[in-house]
């Protein structure tokens, strides 16, 4: 199923780190009838708003990049923010795409999906094959669920929703704030802070604590309780004190590679070729009128088609297939700073699953490589970051 660059696109998470970037990538490809909203004024959370919107705005196709995120630190404080924020958004969403005859929808996962000690690297095949990292499973179940339904509704329904998992990712319009950023910005800004400090250049940390509050304490404070807050977070004159061993492998992807991958998939890849039933999509995609699933026919439902037998993980995973250390990672992060201080790892905090690769061949197979290589890459992010 092809979509014409007039077709109306709702981007869900449009300021977001993937989000943004899919923003953009769509506009150079000449979709420019995209529809965004921000948290402000539109809370997916909220039932009665999304259907509203979509009442309003009867989007064709759809986006779904918003997510409540963090990193390690936050999925351990806020594991019932985790599950039920995401399960909302992903459920209203969702749901009213398909209340709305909505084409095409691309939902946006995680690798975190996987089991703790599934076989690397990891293949689609390996969800729900044992138990889950304990660190962050909330958010791996609300994910799962995300992806579950996206299949289930084009079994029931012949609708037309993929699942795209992206491993680690990172780029333009990350989140660095300290509380609750991911691995690479974190380390990034703590590096950038220590190394500041250790120049005598508070102006810089004032000036970073007046844009990135931490606990609310800005660029205005007291020089000795701006110490004492970055302190907490391992952020010293010349060290920083990361979390973990720096033993634990892990993949990243550039999120404008992220952003590329999921447009080549929103406009180039159907349900039906990922299952590999290309002769059943008439099946699937025909009963449809002016746009809207026919909802009275047995069209499209699982049962219609017995000789499919049982379908599961179309979800498709997106990386590199290339990892490094988390040592290694910070050792060319303080690279591009400038960094020449003392980076250690505190080994009584959790490290999280030990090794997280996935395997790309299926994403290989329907016409997508990677671009940026992670040298590259964190430079551009610290580029980005001290612009911004």
């Amino acid at each position: 199923m092809t979509l014409a660059q007039d077709t109306k696109i709702y981007v869900a998470g449009h300021r977001g780190l993937v989000g943004s970037a899919i923003w953009r990538n769509l506009q150079n490809r000449g979709y420019h009838h995209l529809v965004g909203r921000t948290h402000a004024e539109l809370d997916l959370t909220e039932q009665d708003a999304v259907r509203r919107f979509f009442d309003e705005e009867q989007p064709q196709a759809v986006v779904l990049a918003a997510a409540f995120v963090g990193g390690i630190m936050a999925n351990s404080l806020y594991r019932a923010d985790f599950i039920m924020q995401n399960m909302k958004i992903q459920c209203n969403v969702i749901s009213e795409a398909y209340r709305h005859g909505v084409k095409k929808l691309l939902f946006l996962g995680s690798t975190c999906i996987y089991p703790k000690n599934a076989p690397q690297p990891m293949k689609e095949e390996a969800l729900l094959t044992s138990p889950l990292e304990y660190t962050n499973e909330e958010y791996a179940i609300a994910k799962i669920a995300g992806l579950k339904m996206c299949e289930s509704y084009n079994l029931q329904y012949g609708t037309n929703y993929i699942a795209v998992m992206p491993t680690n990712l990172y780029g333009p319009n990350d989140n660095f704030h300290l509380e609750n950023s991911h691995v690479m910005p974190a380390m990034m800004r703590k590096v950038f802070l220590a190394k500041m400090m250790h120049d005598g250049n508070w102006d810089a940390v004032r000036n970073d604590l007046d844009k990135r509050p931490v606990e609310g304490v800005d660029g205005q404070a007291e020089k000795s309780q701006i110490i004492q807050i970055l302190a907490k977070y391992g952020i010293y004159d010349n060290k920083v004190v990361l979390w973990g061993t720096g033993k634990p492998l892990r993949e990243f992807l550039w999120s404008e590679d992220m952003a590329d991958a999921s447009v080549h998939v929103l406009l180039n890849v159907d349900f039906a070729a990922i299952i590999g039933i290309e002769k059943y999509s008439s099946v699937f995609y025909g009963a449809k009128t002016d746009g809207q699933v026919n909802r009275d026919s047995n069209q499209g439902r699982g049962g219609a088609i017995p000789q499919l037998g049982e379908i599961r993980n179309c979800h498709i995973n997106v990386g590199t297939g290339k990892e490094l250390t988390i040592r290694r990672l910070s050792e060319l992060v303080a690279q591009t700073v400038g960094f020449e201080g003392v980076i250690e790892f505190d080994a009584s905090k959790p490290d999280g699953t030990p090794r997280k690769l996935i395997d790309v061949e299926k994403l290989h197979r329907l016409g997508w490589h990677h671009q940026v290589e992670i040298e590259e890459g964190v430079e551009k992010l610290y580029n980005w970051y001290i612009t911004h």
